[in-house]
This record gives C-alpha cells, structure tokens and sequence, in this order.
C-alpha cells in the first residue's frame, strides 16, 4: 500500500425527530433522490428493501461532474447503525452511519467516512481525501445530513 493509510471524515448533526423516523428516512433507497440534493438518481439493484446485502447505484454531482458509485450495504442495525461500502477508483469506501437517540423526539446521527487505497492509483486517492478533498467530502455529508433534517422534520411523522 505504499504507506498510505485510511482517511477518515466524520460529521454530526442533530435532527429533531425521534429514532425511527431518523432510520427510514436515511435507509429508503427509493426516496433517496428526492430527499438528498447532491443525489441525482438512484437505481436499487436487488429485491427485499434495505438490509444487509442490499446494492443500489447511486449518481450524485461532485466536483461539478456527475459520479455513479455501486454501493452495498455490510451492516444493518436497526433503528442505530449501518454500515455501506463501496469501491471505486482504486479505493475502498466505508461509510458507518449511526443514530443515537437523544430523546423521543431528538436523534443525534453520526456518519463517519473513511477510504482506504486498495489500488495503484493513490494519486487520485490523495486528491479526493487531501486538504481540499476532505473539507469537500465532510462539506458533501453535511448537506446530506441537513437535506436528512429537514426532510424529517417538515414530515413531522
């Protein structure tokens, strides 16, 4: 791996809306693309909801170009964590999301990113997760995890 370790990003955010309507709203693969901006399609690729094993593509706009990622999810905890990875571009991507319930009506969601080179190609590796690459990255969850809020809480299940 030529000493190149996992970067990781981690993000929170408060949301205010009890666990459970927290958990179907990140976990519905189908509403993806209306609920998150930077998400521009999402195509889920097996049969049964979300769970482990369960693969979707998903397309969102980073760095002004549109990007399609495979992604499947290896961890299901529900209504606390999960975990989706994906692979691209010579790197390995873990995505582990968990959601703490504060309250009945208060969830503090965690999402912490980490890439990990499995390929040659550490170049682009240290692109996406430099300086610049990791305040994209964390700016990118965080838009995510605010689209999340207030998708939950204007529904006020």
């Amino acid at each position: 791996m030529g000493g190149m370790t996992s970067r990781s990003v981690v993000v929170e955010r408060r949301v205010a809306a009890a666990q459970g309507p927290v958990w179907e709203a990140l976990t519905d693969l189908g509403g993806m693309a209306r609920m998150l901006s930077g998400v521009t399609k999402v195509e889920v690729l097996t049969e049964g909801g979300f769970g482990e094993g369960a693969r979707w593509r998903e397309t969102r706009r980073m760095f002004g170009k549109d990007a399609t990622e495979e992604m499947w999810v290896t961890v299901s905890e529900p209504p606390e964590r999960y975990v989706v990875e994906a692979e691209s571009h010579g790197s390995h991507y873990v995505s582990e999301w968990e959601l703490r319930a504060d309250g009945p009506t208060s969830t503090t969601v965690r999402m912490t990113f980490t890439a990990v080179p499995s390929g040659a190609v550490a170049g682009l590796f240290a692109k996406v997760l430099g300086g610049v690459g990791v305040r994209s990255v964390s700016k990118a969850i965080a838009k995510d995890l605010d689209d999340v809020a207030a998708w939950v809480e204007g529904r006020r299940v």
